[in-house]
């Protein structure tokens, strides 16, 4: 049963000798000092005054630019289309306060209405037992609390106490006016300055962008002018798109939030519009409080329950559909934040910087993942806070088999499988998990008890994918497996995949061995259970019926290629008698041998290998593998050893001829 598979991945070359194939490993990252963490956050924590406005106004500057580069492709002068862009955004950032402050003043106002409501809804609760001795504590507490305001407004004198005169009460303004005019305008000049400050370095940041762009670039990264300009385009327009698709994310909530509300009969609904919009800004529990005041609103309206039903249930859907159609449509996950690290951003920014910080965490955070994505020097805040793996599929595998983890290594593999085939997986994830596990065996960091634990782990994973190579069988069934058709063929070639067609191996016989170790028995396995897809009659042995003793045991007579694996590169002897042995317990068998490896070597010196080791073939990856053990060549006849002839010296007799001859 013949299937195109595909390769689209780049393994290393690695020499054919050595001593364990080299695994990609990550370079090791310097981790800042505790004092240099320290030392920053405190500059962050007391310098808030001066960093806050600065920080509003880099991203607002994000935010504008691309609004700053249309006008100006239009014909707009810089200038002229900065101050367009900032007034423009600034205006509506004032008339969105006016409307909030407007809302907010009639809604206090009519508060006092939904008393009586609120005290209905608390008996209800009391009378059907719902939450017990606490409702009915908070409803003694709410009618004493009215019961006394009542009777202070209005007592009636008694009969004992003779009604007092009123007394003429004279009020007397001791403050001056400058005074008074202090009093109410100087709770409002520090938010009116802030707001100065940050539209005036909005607007010299767009005006000065390419120059601040030039000091920063010669700043940090002189020495790799390409690292940083990538840097700095990465951070504009990964915040910049951030932030706009953000606010239509935003906007498309609000407005059916707005006209929800309004036709449930939800008092000032523009307000609680507006505010779901603005809420939405902040991760996660932003939503979750926008929803709370108009719940509680409903709650006080109406005397029934109904209108908190419905309200709630305007929200969740809200929730719902923007959180999984509207989100992935128009933004997605494009921030490059991981779930935990917005979580964990919005904590520490709002200890940093109160309610203002916990609305800029995630494009904060964003600009510091896209810092340590291009500048080495950060590379722990990507690490920390990004959401891109950050161990290789191999290592993270590796890591699984390590820690005897069997269960959640097959959640991995089974992730990959849903786009690649099972050789792939095997091929470029698995057998450079086990080089992994070689090399620590090699360099003496890893026990006799931990290699059996990571081999029997590997060992698991390879028969909880039966399954998966069951199903990919019959797949790749050519019964069941339409051909592709040119256009598709033509379209494989234009996309550059290295398309590779495994031969059928029904009919053929198959025995896989490990060479010298549980961890070549593991891969063996891993190389059986290929074969078994491609419709071979497999079989396995391990690396102990290897031996000179065992290996007469084995039965070869239905048996047409053995193959054998090493993980270890430096077992060319060691291979070289192992095909002899096979090869004089059956003459007719085909024997080759794998060096396992995450790279191949060329294909000539694959045959010299061979040659020298009087295998059939020899290979270093899973294609190879498989090619070579469902081969139809004929077995390689085994080589007479040559014997070394000890130079005989000559005896005294013959030293006489010899001497009478020269």
């Amino acid at each position: 049963m013949a299937a195109n598979r595909r390769n689209g991945m780049h393994p290393a070359e690695t020499g054919v000798m050595g001593v364990v194939s080299s695994a990609r490993t990550l370079p090791r990252m310097s981790l800042p000092t505790v004092a240099t963490v320290v030392a920053a956050v405190a500059a962050l924590y007391f310098g808030r005054e001066v960093f806050l406005p600065i920080a509003i106004a880099l991203l607002l500057t994000f935010a504008l630019a691309p609004m700053v580069s249309g006008l100006k492709r239009v014909g707009l002068p810089r200038l002229p289309a900065v101050i367009a862009s900032v007034l423009s955004a600034f205006t509506v950032l004032a008339l969105f306060s006016f409307i909030v402050a407007t809302q907010v003043s009639e809604l206090a106002q009519n508060i006092p209405l939904y008393q009586s409501n609120i005290l209905t809804k608390v008996r209800s609760l009391k009378e059907t037992g719902i939450g017990g001795g606490i409702i009915a504590r908070l409803s003694g507490v709410i009618e004493s609390v009215g019961q006394e305001l009542d009777r202070q407004e209005a007592s009636p004198p008694t009969a004992d106490e003779p009604e007092r005169e009123p007394v003429p009460v004279e009020i007397i303004a001791r403050e001056r006016p400058l005074q008074v005019l202090q009093n109410l305008i100087g709770p409002l000049i520090s938010p009116l300055a802030s707001a100065g400050l940050i539209i005036v370095v909005v607007i010299f940041m767009l005006l000065e962008r390419e120059d601040l762009r030039d000091r920063f670039i010669r700043l940090v990264g002189y020495g790799d002018l390409h690292r940083t300009t990538e840097a700095l385009q990465d951070a504009g327009k990964r915040v910049g798109r951030y932030l706009l698709m953000q606010l239509v994310v935003n906007i498309l909530y609000a407005i059916p939030i707005t006209a929800g509300l309004w036709v449930l009969g939800i008092p000032n609904a523009l307000l609680w519009g507006l505010l779901a919009l603005a809420l939405r800004f902040v991760p996660y529990i932003g939503p979750i409080i926008g929803a709370l005041l108009p719940l509680f609103l409903a709650l006080a309206v109406a005397p029934g329950w109904s209108l908190v039903l419905w309200t709630a249930g305007l929200f969740v859907a809200m929730e719902m559909i923007t959180g999984n159609v509207v989100e992935p449509w128009l933004y997605g996950s494009r921030t490059g934040l991981s779930p935990l690290a917005i979580i964990v951003a919005a904590i520490f920014w709002t200890w940093l910087w109160g309610p203002l910080g916990l609305v800029l965490s995630t494009p904060l955070t964003v600009c510091l993942v896209v810092l340590g994505r291009h500048v080495p020097q950060f590379e722990f805040l990507d690490v920390l806070f990004g959401n891109e793996p950050v161990l290789e599929l191999h290592a993270r595998l590796y890591q699984r088999l390590l820690a005897g983890d069997p269960e959640e290594a097959t959640d991995h593999a089974e992730e990959i499988l849903e786009e690649k085939y099972l050789f792939e997986f095997y091929d470029k994830v698995a057998i450079p998990a086990l080089l992994l596990g070689e090399q620590d065996r090699v360099r003496g960091v890893m026990g006799d008890e931990q290699r059996r634990q990571v081999a029997a782990s590997a060992q698991t994973l390879v028969a909880n994918l039966d399954d998966s190579a069951r199903e990919e069988a019959e797949e790749d069934d050519p019964a069941a497996t339409e051909p592709a058709t040119a256009d598709e063929d033509k379209q494989a070639q234009a996309e550059g995949e290295d398309d590779t067609e495994l031969p059928d191996g029904t009919d053929i016989s198959v025995l896989c061995a490990g060479g010298r170790g549980e961890l070549d028995d593991a891969a063996a396995a891993m190389l059986a259970q290929v074969l078994e897809v491609q419709g071979a009659t497999v079989s396995k042995a391990s690396f102990a019926d290897m031996d000179p003793a065992s290996i007469r045991r084995l039965k070869f007579d239905a048996v047409d290629t053995v193959v054998v694996g090493f993980l270890n590169r430096d077992s060319v002897k060691h291979a070289r008698f192992l095909v002899r042995r096979l090869k004089r317990a059956k003459s007719a068998l085909r024997v080759g041998i794998v060096f396992w490896s995450d790279g191949g070597d060329d294909k000539e010196t694959a045959v010299k290998l061979a040659n020298d080791i009087n295998a059939d073939f020899v290979a270093h990856g899973m294609v190879e593998a498989v090619l070579g053990a469902l081969s139809s060549d004929p077995p390689v006849a085994l080589k007479v050893a040559a014997k070394r002839r000890m130079r005989r010296r000559p005896r005294p007799a013959e030293k006489a001829p010899l001497a009478a001859a020269k």
